[in-house]
């Protein structure tokens, strides 16, 4: 098979590796059939339609509605990077799925206003398949529920989504939980590439970055271990199966 590109834009070694391994758990790919590309350390990659199955971009402790001036440099240097891998994707109709930083990298791609409003907090919500959801092809192929728990925590959201945009699922706090752009482009807020051990291990890694009150920690992470979210990853492995050539 012509293989996926995983596109990687965190910068701590450790957690880029267990995120790589994560992908691999939950698409089912072998790791010849999974290109990583790190972008933060290397170029952005020439795709071409006829050499890769699709795109996953993964999620990311960098932002896109931060002001530049609060942005790293190396924050601001990856970014024209990953527009240049979404310019191939959207030019080509490259299959692309994004977790949680995809939200905003696409939608700002895409014109979306990507915002603090429905920022939500560590935890585990109940998403819903809107009615485009419930018929969207991949979706189907994944065998998503029409109500499932999907793990989250972000500070930005989707506020406002293009025209040419659908949304795919919603969640109570959070509006937009997943969409599509196009028939083959989708992004998605909660997280489709960890389950509850993974997610822990993530945000103690992060405990400092804004996604939760560290000195809530242990009551946190004692509540979030008695969830169970296994639904959500089953779209990883819907969107490797599905689009695999």
């Amino acid at each position: 098979m012509k293989p996926f590109v995983l596109i990687s834009t965190r910068p701590e070694d450790d957690v880029a590796e267990r995120e790589h391994e994560s992908v691999l758990r939950f698409t089912g790919l072998d790791e010849r059939d999974l290109r990583r590309v790190r972008l933060e350390k290397e170029e952005a990659p020439v795709l071409r339609a006829d050499e890769v199955s699709g795109v996953i971009l993964a999620g990311s402790p960098f932002t896109v509605s931060e002001p530049a001036e609060t942005k790293s440099a190396l924050e601001l240097a990856t970014e024209p990077k990953l527009f240049s891998v979404l310019d191939q994707v959207i030019a080509q109709d490259l299959p692309f799925l994004g977790a949680c930083y995809g939200v905003g990298a696409l939608g700002t791609h895409q014109g979306a206003r990507i915002d603090r409003t429905y920022g939500e907090e560590l935890s585990a919500v109940e998403v819903a398949l809107t009615e485009e959801g419930l018929a969207d092809p991949l979706v189907r192929a994944a065998g998503l529920p029409p109500v499932f728990t999907g793990l989250v925590g972000h500070k930005e959201a989707v506020h406002t989504l293009p025209a040419a945009a659908t949304v795919l699922a919603t969640g109570e706090a959070c509006p937009v939980q997943m969409f599509r752009i196009g028939t083959r482009q989708y992004a998605t807020q909660f997280h489709p590439e960890m389950d509850v051990p993974l997610l822990l291990e993530r945000a103690a890694r992060y405990q400092e970055h804004g996604y939760f009150d560290p000195e809530q920690m242990d009551e946190l992470f004692g509540a979030l271990g008695q969830q169970h979210a296994d639904d959500a990853p089953l779209l990883l492995r819907g969107f490797a199966e599905h689009f695999a050539r």
